[in-house]
Parts: structure tokens; C-alpha cells; sequence
């Protein structure tokens, strides 16, 4: 650090004092109202940790931790084998990679509010339609139960953020020297062997960034909740993020709130540095 030249710190002091400005001294000055009376404009009193006590004995926010738990779990999942799937594919000899790989990628360039209400029409009207032609109940009602609602929200999201996570698995897949492969065909492995012995441990680094990306992604949703299902029917399908905003911004609690934003960051943190940690861990093994 000390033989970096004055060029280089030049260049790095505008990221540092916007990094400082936006997030680190926010963050504190947030932790500390988390602990006094603040109502968005003044804090008159410091209640020190009612506000931690009062949040774990609040279902609402317990119920909505657990929603966004499962819902990250499955999404991160279905997410990164959609991903994977999807680069295995457009990473063949085939004349129409390219187009697939823009077709994959663009739901991602669509804002997220927008998604919502595209997933609602289709959920409510379409699957409508399609039940009254076909006398499918199954189609019937969607996002109309808690069920329903988060396999909706798992749906848009997949459908959102796969072309995405397939870009980080191309990146890697075609690093993979093709001598190795073609040493692997020669030796009679067959496309199993050659993705379990070969392509998999030399993608392992493309898994620890993409679950990372999908984990922090899955537990922040916030605008598809709101245009999609609104935290409906009766806040069951209400993540902690929307839950955040609406103790803050319906409610007027903005202290409670904040000190809810704490816990959900160390939720966050601790899960995502684990999710690192295990995932670079592996890849040494691999």
C-alpha cells in the first residue's frame, strides 16, 4: 500500500468518499437511532435495546424472515441450475447461440416493478382464461393464496435473473481449455463423466460469486413483491424488505424500522460470508 503512486489514490478518493458518504455513515448513523425514539426528524429519548426486544416478538416480522428464508432458498437454487443449464446450452456448437444468449439475457434489462405487473396479468388474467377454457382449477386464483403467491414470486424471478447468472457461467465455461475436453473424448469419458470430472470443479469459482449474487438478490427483493403481490393476501406473502418500508413509511416508525434494517443486514451478512466461506472452501477440495 505504501509504494502505490499518488495517481492511483487520486483515482481511488472519489469511490472512498462516495462509499463513505452513501453507505458507511448512513449505516452508523442508523445503528445509533436503531437504539433512541427517532421519528424521521429528531430523537428525544434513548430506549436502548425496545426496540431489538419489541421486533422478535412481533410475528409479522418473524413470518415475513421466514417467507423471504424459503424463498431465497428455493430461488437460489432453481437459479443457479437454470444458469448453469442455460450456459451449458448457448456454449454448444450451434448457429444460434448468440441470439439464444440475448433472448436468456433480456428479462434482465426489464425494471422489476414492470415484471411484476407483466407476472400479475399473466397470473390473474391468462391463468384465468386458461381455466375457464380448460376446467384446470389448478390455474384458477393465482396469487389469490400465500402458496400461489410465493411460487409467483419464485417464478418471476427465475424468469428475471437466470439469463443473468447464465452470463457468469459462460465466462467461466469457456475458459475451460478445450484440450482438456477433447484429452476426455479421446480417453472414451462420456458427457457425464466429462461434466462431473472436467467442467464442473473448473466452474466451481463461477458458483461461490453466483450463489453470493442470487443469496443477497433473493433476501432484498423488494419492488416484484410490491407490483406483484403487494405482501397479499393478509401480508402472508410479505418479504422483510416490504416489511421494512412499511413500518418506516405507513406506520411512522422510523427508529423500529431501523432497527429491524439492522437485523435483516445481519441475517444477510451472516449467511451470504458463510455461503463464501464454505464455497471457496470447496473449491480448494475440488
Amino acid at each position: 500500500m505504501q509504494n502505490r503512486s499518488l495517481s492511483f489514490w487520486l483515482f481511488l478518493t472519489p469511490v472512498i468518499l462516495g462509499l463513505g458518504i452513501v453507505v458507511v455513515i448512513p449505516f452508523f448513523y442508523g445503528l445509533f437511532y436503531s437504539f433512541t425514539d427517532w421519528n424521521g426528524i429528531t430523537a428525544t429519548a434513548f430506549i436502548g435495546f425496545e426496540n431489538y426486544i419489541n421486533l422478535f416478538q412481533e410475528s409479522e416480522f418473524v413470518d415475513s424472515i421466514w417467507f423471504t428464508v424459503k424463498f431465497a432458498l428455493i430461488t437460489v437454487i432453481l437459479l443457479n441450475v437454470m444458469g448453469l443449464g442455460l450456459a451449458l446450452l448457448v456454449t454448444r456448437n450451434i448457429k444460434s447461440s448468440s441470439l439464444l444468449r440475448t433472448v436468456f439475457f433480456m428479462p434482465n434489462l426489464i425494471g422489476g416493478l414492470i415484471l411484476g405487473f407483466i407476472w400479475q396479468f399473466i397470473f390473474i388474467s391468462v391463468f384465468g382464461d386458461i381455466a375457464g377454457i380448460t376446467g384446470i382449477e389448478g390455474f384458477d386464483g393465482w396469487l389469490s393464496t400465500t402458496n400461489t403467491g410465493f411460487w409467483g414470486l419464485v417464478i418471476l424471478t427465475a424468469w428475471q435473473m437466470a439469463g443473468y447468472i447464465m452470463i457468469i457461467y459462460i465466462a467461466y465455461l469457456e475458459n475451460i481449455p478445450k484440450e482438456l475436453i477433447e484429452a476426455a473424448k479421446i480417453d472414451g469419458a462420456s458427457s457425464f463423466q466429462r461434466f462431473k470430472n472436467i467442467t464442473f470443479p473448473l466452474v466451481a469459482p463461477a458458483f461461490t460469486v453466483s450463489m453470493f449474487l442470487t443469496l443477497s438478490m433473493a433476501f432484498k427483493i423488494y419492488d416484484q413483491n410490491l407490483s406483484l403481490t403487494n405482501g397479499g393476501p393478509f401480508n402472508s406473502t410479505q418479504m422483510v424488505a416490504m416489511e421494512i418500508v412499511r413500518t418506516a413509511f405507513s406506520d411512522n416508525d422510523m427508529a423500529y424500522a431501523q432497527a429491524k434494517a439492522v437485523i435483516f443486514f445481519l441475517i444477510v451478512a451472516v449467511i451470504a460470508l458463510t455461503q463464501v466461506y464454505y464455497n471457496k472452501k470447496r473449491e480448494v477440495e475440488m
